[in-house]
């Protein structure tokens, strides 16, 4: 899985439509392989994000859980001490 998309569900505060919007973004790039798409094929990559988009957001609202929310800061600390790990570990 690509390492850009991140988890949207269950956050405090929740996900915004533009961070759904970037993660189709970045799903659709990496299912097409094109990063800007060639003129002929815009429609049909701009059709894709928007369907993506519009799916993401109704699968965030329809979920349910009795988990306690995330905290965005606490999720990102400990993403950045993974990524410093990963470096560590290929540097020695």
């Amino acid at each position: 899985m690509c390492r850009n998309i991140k988890t949207l569900y269950n956050f405090d505060p929740p996900v915004t439509d533009e961070e759904i919007h970037a993660s189709a973004l970045q799903y659709v790039r990496k299912v097409s392989g094109f990063t800007r798409p060639s003129k002929a094929n815009q429609p049909a990559f701009d059709r894709a994000v928007l369907e993506v988009s519009r799916v993401t957001r109704e699968l965030v609202d329809a979920l349910e859980t009795k988990a306690p929310p995330r905290d965005r800061e606490v999720e990102a600390a400990r993403a950045r001490a993974r990524g410093l790990a990963r470096r560590e570990v290929r540097t020695a």
